[in-house]
């Protein structure tokens, strides 16, 4: 039986947990080849240990010079590269303009768009040539239910999700048609790593940590669903899929219908 990504080669940015991981994993039994950029360096350990066929690249997503690392590594070990994802985040635990200090304001801000926003645009940067040479190619960008309801976070990581939002708009209208460029934004999500920002000292805060998280998560969807990184996983195998080769600047929403709620804001 053909499989979805038969013959596809992948790079995932920001693939050591959560949904980067479960990315990596449903393209791998999707009959994808894959390569990953991750920061950590005992996730990078762990993904060479448990995936010995897949390049594991260590590296700082917001840098040019790591993207470039990792995807020269993918097209040296696999020849070329079809689909780019990207699921770096960081989160502000609902903080808004008046929660954070003036002092705190520009740097928490700075933190919040190179991870959330520039990481996004420095994978895309390394990885054009790469995927332009192809006839036709991917990117799978990390929106977020944030990128499109207010309340879901605080002012910082919102307007950092709208900006993704905004990157997959105009990436897909510059870089077409050799390359469709789709995002996918996930609603509250179990098992991931996703903390808080340095310049607000919550970097050691786990959103996953919160107490109740699974039984709040379903009680504000429709669906009543709490979902996980593999939920959300299948989102970005269709959008680097043949299957959706007529679909660019689009947006698939694995949120169990959260935003048919007031706003998306309850």
């Amino acid at each position: 039986m053909t499989r979805w990504l038969d013959g596809k080669r992948a790079l995932v940015v920001g693939a050591g947990s959560g949904i980067g991981r479960a990315v990596v994993d449903a393209y791998l039994d999707e009959g994808a080849q894959v390569a990953v950029l991750e920061r950590d360096r005992s996730k990078c350990a762990a993904l060479a240990t448990e995936l010995p066929g897949v390049p594991v690249t260590q590296g700082d997503a917001t840098t040019f010079e790591a993207n470039e690392r990792a995807v020269a590594a993918a097209v040296a070990a696999f020849g070329g590269l079809d689909t780019l994802v990207n699921c770096v985040g960081i989160f502000d635990f609902y903080k808004g303009i008046t929660d954070i200090s003036t002092e705190e304001l520009e740097p928490a801000f700075d933190e919040m768009f190179k991870t959330n926003v520039l990481s996004q645009l420095q994978s895309v940067k390394a990885a054009i040539p790469a995927l332009q040479a192809q006839e036709r190619s991917s990117i799978v960008l990390t929106e977020s239910a944030s990128s499109f309801y207010p309340g879901r976070g605080g002012v910082l990581y919102v307007a950092s999700k709208f900006a993704v939002r905004g990157l997959v708009s105009t990436l897909a209208y510059e870089l077409a048609p050799r390359i469709r460029v789709n995002g996918v934004a996930p609603g509250g999500t179990l098992n991931t790593d996703l903390r808080g920002l340095q310049n607000l000292s919550l970097d050691h805060i786990r959103l996953d940590d919160t107490p109740n998280r699974a039984r709040d998560l379903a009680a504000r969807t429709p669906l009543n669903v709490a979902l996980t990184p593999q939920d959300h996983a299948w989102s970005y195998v269709f959008l680097a899929s043949d299957r959706s080769r007529g679909i660019t600047a689009g947006t698939t929403h694995p949120d169990g219908g959260f935003g048919m709620t007031t706003g998306g804001t309850s």
